[in-house]
């Protein structure tokens, strides 16, 4: 049996499998990127997929603390277009 590879979501503290997060980089060139595959350089934070989370995660600013940059609006635009909003 394979192990499942354990997340922290930043917002909601919940431990949950790494394929059910979605993870926000600060590359080492300083930009805000979101990491489809999960393996991209630079500091990561991972947020879970529901709506409620982006929104709390954006009003919180808690990923402008956590990646130590300003994440733009349109990241968050982009994280609530996956959810499907």
């Amino acid at each position: 049996m394979k192990k499942i590879p354990m997340r922290t979501c930043v917002v909601t503290g919940e431990k949950l499998p790494k394929y059910e997060l979605i993870r926000i980089v600060k590359t080492p060139q300083g930009d805000v990127v979101i990491d489809e595959s999960g393996k991209q350089n630079g500091r990561g934070a991972y947020l879970k997929l529901s709506l409620e989370t982006i929104n709390q995660a954006q009003k919180s600013k808690i990923l402008n603390k956590k990646l130590e940059t300003q994440v733009p609006d349109s990241i968050y635009e982009e994280l609530k277009i996956k959810v499907g909003v």
